[in-house]
């Protein structure tokens, strides 16, 4: 067991060591990378041992929170980083930025409600389903993201191996599921109801935030089962949020805009 020698005399150099080995013993890598510009500062600025100390505890404590963030980011599985702040706002108006500034709060995550992203291929509704999802991720709560596909095929194979409860229960655990590209492609009704039973598990209690290029008339090509197309509908919306983001493709204009002036300066 390493035991420290303490002396009132300590010289700053041999300070400095027992700090460093101090941090190490203690696991307080940010403290310990960072004290000898902090030191420096507080000598300068005059601070009190309070007030240095607090400096000290505080930049760790922040440094860890910022890693439990990026844990929490990385765990959701994000296909791609995107933020609100890159989304552009004023390339689609049909998307308020009061509204989702307000969703950012991450209010409706607490309270356990759905949120649904509808609009047409390059309107940006997978851009802020990743942004709105990493943004709760960054308060503190569990995020996974998964394509609607993808999700419905893990279903399928665990019910198979007779390990469906189980990945029920592990997408049951997180506090947001987001599901993107809902109405790309046909679901059996094997596959439907196999989401039905996640989306039961969840309803009401964490939520649920989906982006599709289908508006809910639409999504009897999916579901094919009338009824349950119904049920699906209802627990995707009861209580929730409806952002709408419109049927045409800003990705295309800027596109078209780019080629247009390429063209331009080509001439």
């Amino acid at each position: 067991m390493t035991t420290f020698k303490r002396h009132r005399g300590m010289t700053e150099q041999a300070a400095d060591a027992a700090v460093d080995q101090a941090c190490r013993m203690l696991r307080l890598p940010t403290i310990r990378a960072q004290f000898p510009e902090l030191a420096e500062a507080a000598a300068r600025d005059q601070m009190s041992y309070r007030g240095f100390l607090a400096e000290l505890l505080m930049a760790e404590c922040d440094d860890r929170a910022r890693r439990r963030s990026e844990r929490r980011i990385k765990a959701a599985g994000f296909p791609r980083e995107k933020s609100l702040r890159a989304f552009d706002f004023e390339a689609n108006p049909n998307v308020d930025p009061a509204v989702i500034h307000t969703l950012a709060t991450c209010e409706w995550v607490k309270k356990g409600l759905p949120l649904c992203l509808i609009g047409d291929s390059g309107t940006g509704k997978s851009h802020l389903l990743i942004a709105l999802g990493t943004e709760a991720a960054m308060a503190g709560y569990r995020v996974r993201y998964t394509l609607a596909t993808k999700l419905v095929n893990e279903l399928v194979e665990a019910a198979d191996e007779k390990q469906l409860t189980k990945t029920i229960a592990r997408y049951g655990r997180v506090d947001l599921l987001c599901i993107d590209e809902l109405g790309y492609m046909e679901l059996d009704r094997r596959g439907a109801e196999l989401l039905f039973q996640v989306l039961t598990e969840r309803e009401e209690k964490k939520s649920v935030a989906i982006a599709s290029n289908e508006s809910f008339s639409g999504w009897t090509k999916t579901f094919t089962d009338p009824r349950l197309c119904a049920a699906i509908v209802d627990r995707l919306t009861f209580g929730g949020n409806l952002i709408q983001t419109g049927t045409e493709s800003y990705r295309l204009a800027l596109t078209q805009a780019r080629a247009a002036a390429q063209d331009s300066a080509g001439k």
